[in-house]
């Protein structure tokens, strides 16, 4: 979530689960495929005209039988010129929906006919008339009213395959059918946006593809990720695994992280180490602020123990249950006894298998005889 907020809104990130490649209704290459494009955007660029001024007054020409077409005049202004525009049914609807009125600053797009409305004039700001809530007062445009003006689409490279391949074309993103997608589609979309590359009319955005649980892909995948990672539009690619020397699915093969030798060379290993003990408190007390649980210096000190010697997420699972165990005894503030009492009712894993190598021949269908238990422990 972090990796996702630093990089901007502009900037695809994708995450997946190693597991769910399998749960899926296509091949396992085909839908690493489709991640790995929808981490690829591209800033699609084109040049549209639009009207932007000052509204100075509308003129609405109805038909003097009632019913007809409605047709009408529109005068918009800059600090520079003032222009007529005749305008048609439509337009006119459009004008009336968004009941633009004299003294507004609104936009029109010609390609589309789109009305965006700006704002009120600052000149009507004194104007004894009734102003609707969190109205907004902006500056007369200058220059000319007829203006040419950059827009920028993103999009990434997943979403064109889809409009692409599909007979529905964009609806095609809202179905949830999406299925394979032909590999001739794919590659003639790479031919034209390197053709929109070269031209300027777009830029590739490198974006981010994160796999958890990596250690779940079998030998077919990494060998897929291995070919996909040297071609031309690949995204970064972060893979994460808690695992150590264990074996490579699909094979007999021990490797670290149940990663192929070959894929490991390839990457830069990032090593995690344990929070000290300045960290395990410093990250419980903004735990315990975004939940909204007064904690005392002593009751935080005695849980970050508890975190060093158990585990973070232990620690942090109890701030809940002491708050609830504080508020029982009508108390604002959780104390090192409302930390004591739920680390007694809640254990830890440590505990928790002390207790089954205890008691476990009190439990059904155990068959460990006394040296299995010894191994076991």
């Amino acid at each position: 979530m972090g990796l996702a907020q630093s990089l901007g809104d502009d900037v695809p990130f994708t995450y997946i689960a190693g597991s769910e490649i399998f749960s899926l209704e296509m091949s396992k290459t085909e839908a690493l495929t489709q991640a790995l494009r929808k981490s690829i955007g591209i800033r699609i660029k084109e040049e549209t005209e639009i009207l932007e001024g000052e509204v100075v007054e509308i003129q609405i020409d109805r038909p003097a039988s009632g019913s007809g077409m409605k047709i009408g005049k529109l005068t918009m202004k800059t600090t520079d010129m003032e222009a007529l525009y005749e305008l048609g049914q439509k337009m006119m609807d459009a004008l009336i929906k968004d009941k633009i009125q004299s003294g507004d600053v609104i936009s029109i797009d010609k390609a589309t006919g789109k009305i965006t409305h700006l704002g009120r004039s600052i000149s009507r700001m004194h104007d004894f008339e009734v102003m609707p809530p969190n109205i907004q007062f902006v500056n007369c445009p200058e220059g000319e009213i007829l203006k040419r003006k950059d827009v920028v689409h993103t999009v990434n490279l997943h979403e064109i395959d889809v409009i692409n391949s599909r007979a529905q074309g964009f609806l095609a993103l809202f179905t949830g059918d999406i299925g394979e997608i032909k590999p001739e589609v794919r590659d003639q979309i790479n031919i034209k946006v390197s053709e929109w590359k070269e031209e300027g009319k777009a830029e590739i955005i490198p974006g981010v593809l994160f796999i958890d649980e990596v250690h779940m892909l079998d030998i077919e995948c990494f060998s897929f990720l291995n070919r996909a990672l040297e071609h031309d539009l690949a995204p970064i690619v972060i893979m994460a695994s808690n695992r150590g020397i264990s074996t490579i699915r699909g094979t007999n093969y021990q490797s670290p992280h149940g990663l192929p030798i070959d894929l490991l060379d390839r990457i830069l290993i990032v090593s995690t180490d344990p929070y000290n003990e300045e960290e395990v408190k410093s990250i419980l007390k903004t735990r315990c602020d975004e939940e909204d649980v007064e904690i005392e210096d002593d009751a935080l000190d005695r849980l970050t123990m508890i975190g060093i010697e158990t585990s973070l997420r232990y620690a942090i699972h109890l701030i809940t249950a002491a708050s609830l165990g504080a508020s029982k005894r009508k108390s604002k503030k959780v104390q090192v006894q409302d930390i004591s009492r739920v680390y007694n009712l809640f254990i830890d894993v440590k505990r928790s298998v002390q207790y089954l190598k205890d008691y476990q021949n009190d439990y059904m269908f155990n068959e460990l005889n006394e040296e299995d238990a010894m191994d076991v422990s």
